[in-house]
């Protein structure tokens, strides 16, 4: 009889712990494809300006993402045009991949090209204009911001291709590095301007070349694959052993802070990785 009642009092557990919803627990990074994911309409869109979510805004899964509020692809069709934003809370950082244009700036305008980067303070109205015949293709970067900050006096912008490349301590010298943003008290960068974003980089890897698997304890990344092929590092396995994904031009991971992250470069032709680090927000 005892036995019989043990039996059923556990079929009773565990009847009622198949009927818990399942607890969902949250990834430690997302990855897309960018050719792969779909245009929607969003802050910037027009009949000529498209947008492509990665992460955050216009993104079906923004629970990890915190201080990121955007990042995506925007393409301006020849002789078309963006919409014009400004946002109170919110710096922005534009990278030009594609094509040449238009910055409308507050008042000003200035010519944009391929590989030129630049930071856009909160406040600030900004839109994009494409006069050539090709498209002009750029990522966009938001990040929220905690408190309000004062615009600096002009419009901070350089090109990339002349930053110098070099090797960053703690890190292998099969990878260089182009700093081109840091946050305004960077004395390294070529841009000091971010309150939120604390370093926007390209990494060149030498074939077989890696940066080595880490982490960042305060900040949120994001890596961009724009040419090779190798494994991306994302996390780690059941196993406890970094987990490792085939990684191709156009892959990008969001990585929530002390995720593990890294690349190693398995093509026998550099590959270069565009990054972005900002801080996560704590509370106060």
């Amino acid at each position: 009889m005892v036995q019989l009642r043990f039996v059923s009092i556990m079929a009773l557990v565990f009847a009622a712990a198949a009927q818990q919803p399942e607890r969902k627990v949250d990834p430690t990074f997302l990855r897309r494809h960018l050719p792969d994911i779909a245009a929607k309409a969003g802050d910037v869109t027009t009949d000529s300006c498209q947008y492509k979510p990665l992460f955050g805004a216009g993104d079906a899964e923004t629970t990890i993402v915190r201080g990121v509020a955007r990042f995506g692809e925007i393409t301006v069709a020849p002789g078309g045009s963006s919409k014009a934003v400004s946002y109170p809370m919110e710096e922005q950082v534009y990278v030009f991949m594609e094509g040449s244009g238009v910055l409308h700036y507050g008042a000003e305008s200035a010519p944009v090209r391929k590989h030129d980067f630049l930071y856009l303070p909160a406040g600030v109205e900004h839109s994009l204009a494409n006069p050539s015949s090709a498209p002009l293709r750029l990522f966009v970067m938001g990040f929220k911001l905690p408190e309000s900050a004062a615009p600096p006096p002009k419009l901070l912008i350089a090109n990339y291709d002349d930053v110098k490349k070099q090797t960053v301590g703690g890190h292998p010298d099969s990878v260089v590095y182009q700093l081109m943003l840091g946050d305004v008290s960077s004395k390294r960068d070529r841009l000091a301007a971010g309150h939120v974003v604390t370093s926007l980089y390209v990494m060149e890897f030498e074939p077989g070349g890696t940066n080595f698997p880490h982490h960042h304890d305060a900040e949120e990344e994001i890596y961009v694959l724009l040419d090779g092929q190798g494994e991306m590092v994302a996390g780690s396995g059941t196993n406890g052993i970094d987990a490792r994904y085939p990684a191709t031009p156009g892959d990008a991971y969001f990585f929530r802070l002390n995720c593990t992250v890294g690349f190693y470069n398995a093509a026998q032709t550099p590959a270069h990785i565009l990054a972005v680090r900002s801080l996560f927000p704590r509370r106060r």
